[in-house]
């Protein structure tokens, strides 16, 4: 999978690396089929806002989630993006098995 992590506003340290790369992983747990992810970090006053976009075979998947603290944002998105790639791998294998189980 390639991995792009930038920041708007913050420098993006090897910490906050690791910590995304360590919650996509969580996601990549569910569904391995994803080719590529782009994970937006920025600052707005006050505002922490992670952004994560998920390139699948067919899709893109996109979240994002606004927190006081940049953690909590990335633990929001992470948690967003579970429930969706889950939700996208029940519908992939749903179809594939409804085409097998139809009588000929």
């Amino acid at each position: 999978m390639n991995l792009n992590i930038t920041g708007h506003h913050i420098e993006v340290t090897p910490a906050i690396r690791d910590y995304v790369t360590g919650k996509l992983e969580r996601v990549l747990r569910h569904f391995d089929q994803v080719t590529s992810s782009h994970v937006i970090l920025s600052v707005d006053k006050l505002q922490q806002k992670a952004e994560v976009t998920l390139h699948v075979k067919g899709k893109d998947i996109f979240a994002d989630a606004v927190d006081a603290d940049l953690y909590a944002a990335i633990d929001l998105v992470a948690d967003k993006l579970d429930r969706q790639v889950v939700k996208h791998k029940e519908k992939v294998s749903s179809h594939n098995h409804d085409k097998r189980a139809q009588p000929e």
